[in-house]
């Protein structure tokens, strides 16, 4: 079966959707809270990120989409390899310390290290390893496709994981 298209024949009556619009509507949709880190020229790297996204599982490719704005992607970005930290129904506090800017992120954590050398966060619920296949910029975002080329899950069943739904925080089991 072959892919269609939508019908244009009503092009001219679309109404622009405003940016805080769009953003209403999108609150209803719970997204999975991850942290990105790097090993970068400059040390270890890392960002929080609501927009990750499973792309194929045969090849295993996954994707991210990080703000045009964030002041640690532009360090980031060139990076070959990047590790994805899914977080712990437990660790809001790691999720607000990767969203801000500037300071040094890693100050204190018990860190290990990924297959691929990157930062491993302690205690998250799970994690993938990625080598970078593609990065382009959308609108106002930059999206880089991956390949997941290791991953593990937390040693405990009973660990949760953290969605962003309605503008806030929630673990789910």
């Amino acid at each position: 079966m072959g892919t269609t298209s939508p019908a244009r024949d009503h092009a001219d009556a679309e109404v622009p959707v405003s940016s805080g619009t769009l953003r209403g509507v999108l609150r209803e949709v719970p997204t999975a809270v991850t942290v990105v880190t790097a090993t970068t020229g400059g040390g270890p790297a890392g960002l929080t990120v609501g927009s990750f996204v499973s792309v194929s599982l045969d090849p295993p490719l996954i994707g991210i989409f990080v703000d045009e704005k964030s002041s640690s992607w532009p360090r980031m970005m060139h990076a070959a390899t990047f590790t994805v930290n899914v977080l712990s129904g437990d660790q809001q506090e790691l999720c607000a310390r990767f969203a801000t800017s500037g300071g040094d992120k890693f100050a204190g954590l018990a860190l290990q290290t990924s297959p691929s050398g990157n930062p491993l966060l302690p205690g998250v619920a799970a994690w993938l390893d990625c080598r970078v296949e593609e990065m382009r910029k959308l609108g106002d975002h930059h999206f880089a496709l991956a390949r997941v080329v290791g991953l593990g899950t937390a040693a405990t069943a009973a660990t949760t994981s953290i969605v962003f739904h309605r503008g806030a925080l929630h673990a789910i089991p």
